[in-house]
């Protein structure tokens, strides 16, 4: 045995474990829309493909012909397999360019034609075996030792016939499908490894039957079909179930990635409404990140509705004004705002701008809404203070007592000199600009207390 022989033999489950992964992240929803053409086409290649790397390995084809007590049985088997792994990676395209919304009459065609054209091969391998006449055993070389033997000899060539015809057809639809514009970058890369793939197989053919033709002619090319077109198909096999694999792991990593960056991102909020509350979630050692991420915004949403009854309305609306006066944009504006309201709200513990029996409170569906993007500005202490600085003071309250909208008061505070506020706004500008430009080097300054 050479080389590569015993290479291939040694390393033959490398395929059939990323095969059998592959199959394993695709099982739970094969199960569950079973009666997807799509899932069920994808979950019938690769058993198919896991089925036929199980079945070509010495070992399993010396013990199959064992336990039948036929010679060489293993061969018609081991053909039917890759021959319906071939088919079925044809009603993988199609059910996969046409997608679940478009079921037309072609591409019903598309797949009778497909499963009648591949089972009567079938068929026909096993006909052609029983008429052949095979008695020695040959585990890794029976494509050549039997070329020249009648109906051993057609049925090695239907075999390896249908299953280039197959990934030639399958190799062109994908290659096609991945110079397609509008896909995702995911997809797009799992189809490449398929292309490539399916390639390869193409490869693993034309060695074959180079061998074959050889022998054929009476010339001796037996190693292009023991040595070369084994491992080729080992590494065919490995980039199919990687190409399958990519796009679902891609995106299973993404929304890890996301939901764990986004309970991070509440952090700031979420440490600052403990100090209202008193105390914070448990941490359950076997929580998923999804539910972590749902239990904290749970939490911080039910410590923040009552709170907002204690906002002071006017110093958010203040507070909104002066970063637009900083020249933040209007979605960050609303979201600073918000972190200044609240900051106010926590230091003077919930007596900001209404007392407990106030009769109307406002609105805190926005607020509720946008808790993320308050958390984020809470990350940068020294922006907040600048737009708060810029806003002016909170408005004194008498405890147990709200202001009337329309006092004197407001009146007075409205009809002030601007020249008062210019030398505060200047350097509350002078401020933001410098907050700014640290937070785009990636400073971020400690809360002053």
């Amino acid at each position: 045995m050479t080389f590569l022989g015993e290479l291939y033999t040694s390393f033959v489950w490398i395929p059939t474990a990323i095969l059998v992964a592959a199959l394993v992240l695709r099982l739970p929803s094969i199960l569950r829309l079973w009666r997807d053409p799509l899932l069920r086409a994808v979950g019938g290649l690769l058993l198919l493909a896991c089925a036929v790397f199980v079945s070509v390995t010495p070992a399993t084809i010396t013990w199959t012909n064992r336990v039948t007590g036929v010679p060489n049985i293993s061969a018609p088997w081991v053909y039917s397999l890759l021959t319906a792994f071939s088919g079925s990676g044809l009603l993988l395209i199609i059910a996969w360019r046409g997608g679940p919304a478009d079921r037309s009459a072609a591409d019903r065609r598309a797949r009778r034609w497909v499963i009648s054209v591949y089972s009567a091969v079938i068929v026909a391998l096993w006909v052609l075996f029983t008429l052949a006449d095979v008695p020695v055993e040959r585990v890794r070389d029976l494509d050549t030792y039997y070329a020249n033997t009648p109906f051993m000899r057609e049925e090695i060539l239907l075999y390896l016939l249908a299953h280039t015809v197959a990934v030639a057809i399958t190799s062109w639809l994908v290659w096609n499908w991945v110079r397609a514009d509008g896909l995702g970058a995911r997809l797009r890369c799992g189809l490449t490894f398929l292309g490539i793939g399916y390639g390869l197989n193409l490869v693993f053919d034309l060695a074959k039957f180079t061998a074959v033709t050889a022998r054929l002619a009476g010339h001796d090319l037996d190693r292009l079909s023991t040595d070369v077109a084994p491992p080729v198909a080992c590494l065919a096999a490995i980039l199919i179930a990687v190409g399958f694999i990519l796009p679902h792991a891609g995106q299973y990593l993404h929304d890890r990635r996301r939901v764990r960056l986004a309970h991070r991102e509440l952090r700031p909020l979420y440490r600052l409404l403990r100090t209202v509350n008193g105390e914070g979630l448990p941490f359950p050692p076997r929580a998923t990140p999804e539910l972590r991420l749902v239990r904290r915004e749970t939490y911080i949403r039910d410590v923040l509705l009552p709170l907002a009854r204690h906002l002071d309305e006017e110093l958010r609306a203040r507070a909104y004004r002066a970063a637009l006066r900083l020249e933040f944009p209007p979605a960050r504006a609303r979201a600073l705002a918000a972190a200044v309201a609240i900051l106010d709200a926590v230091a003077d513990g919930g007596r900001s701008a209404h007392c407990d029996g106030a009769t109307s409170h406002p609105d805190a569906t926005e607020l509720l809404q946008e808790i993320g993007a308050v958390s984020r500005e809470l990350r940068h202490p020294d922006v907040v203070d600048a737009v708060r600085v810029a806003a002016g003071p909170a408005r004194p309250k008498e405890a147990g007592a709200a202001e009337p909208a329309g006092s004197a008061e407001a009146a007075r505070s409205a009809e002030a000199p601007r020249t008062a506020e210019a030398p505060r706004s200047a350097e509350a500008a002078r401020t933001a600009q410098a907050a700014r430009s640290a937070e785009a080097a990636g400073s971020f300054l400690p809360r002053r207390r």
